[in-house]
């Protein structure tokens, strides 16, 4: 496994879903987008939810949880949500961590698909699936989660995240900056207000965490931007951006949804900052 400072990082495969390509997309005329991620039946494009997990320095850091186990038969259909594959628990224990090892889970923001394993079922309640953690999110954020907007509702489901302010183990964190040793993050605001992407540094070079501002590796793309986005131009100048900072800085991307692609990083193209030696986790140096 590859390391970054003190951290041994771990990929973390939680299962797959599915979303609407042309939501996934927005104007991106299909015959476009469907080269690049063929849809199923029902115009679905398949997503993986991978998370990232860093050992060291006595923590044991889990970013993003994937969309858990709470759903309904119903939701399963709807989201194509399938765990043969992989589930958060398994991938965990296969990297010889369990629930109660882990120290910190940094959630970049609280839909479904990556909040939604912060919580489990205890009973006749949802708890929190790791209980000596300390879950990192930023203040704004849970504000704007708290009192959702009419395109957002869906996505939030307060059970992936009022257990775990009920039990104490909410730290809401203020905007940009470092967050634990070597781990910064990150605040875009196009997507959703006030997700955190997380960057990782170390001797051997950076790698960021992107989290939805590119949910792909198609997304880099400036037009190439998500209908469920609250701020479609917000994002388009997020990106180019960050994809500026990353390819002068030489930063290695981590994406959590694409269906192949772990890790890459940019190059400059005549046609704009285009994605280089796409790559497993293992493989980042």
């Amino acid at each position: 496994m590859p390391t970054i400072g003190p951290y041994t990082l771990h990929a973390i495969e939680t299962g797959r879903f599915g979303l609407d390509g042309g939501a996934m997309f927005g104007i991106v005329p299909k015959p476009l987008w469907e080269r690049r991620i063929p849809p199923d039946d029902r115009n679905r494009i398949p997503l993986h939810m991978r998370c990232l997990l860093l050992k060291g320095a006595e923590r044991c850091i889990l970013i993003d949880t994937g969309i858990g186990d709470k759903h309904d038969a119903k939701f399963a259909d709807l989201f194509a949500v399938d765990h043969d594959t992989a589930t958060l628990h398994d991938s965990l224990r296969a990297a010889g961590v369990g629930p109660g090892d882990v120290t910190d889970v940094i959630l970049t923001h609280l839909h479904f698909d990556h909040a939604g394993g912060a919580t489990q079922r205890g009973g006749d309640r949802f708890v929190p699936t790791f209980p000596n953690a300390r879950y990192h999110i930023q203040r704004d954020h849970w504000d704007w989660a708290a009192a959702p907007n009419g395109k957002e509702r869906n996505s939030f489901r307060p059970m992936d995240f009022e257990p775990l302010q009920a039990a104490g183990q909410i730290h809401l964190v203020e905007g940009d900056g470092e967050l634990l040793p070597g781990i910064e993050v990150l605040t875009v605001h196009g997507h959703t207000h006030a997700q955190q992407l997380v960057k990782i540094s170390g001797a051997e070079g950076t790698l960021v965490y992107v989290a939805d501002l590119l949910p792909t590796s198609a997304h880099l793309r400036p037009p190439w931007i998500m209908a469920y986005d609250v701020r479609p131009l917000v994002t388009l100048d997020e990106k180019q951006r960050f994809l500026e900072a990353a390819h002068a800085e030489g930063w290695h991307l981590f994406f959590e949804h694409d269906p192949e692609v772990a890790v890459a990083s940019v190059q400059q193209t005549e046609r704009g900052i285009a994605i280089a030696d796409p790559r497993p986790l293992d493989e980042l140096f």
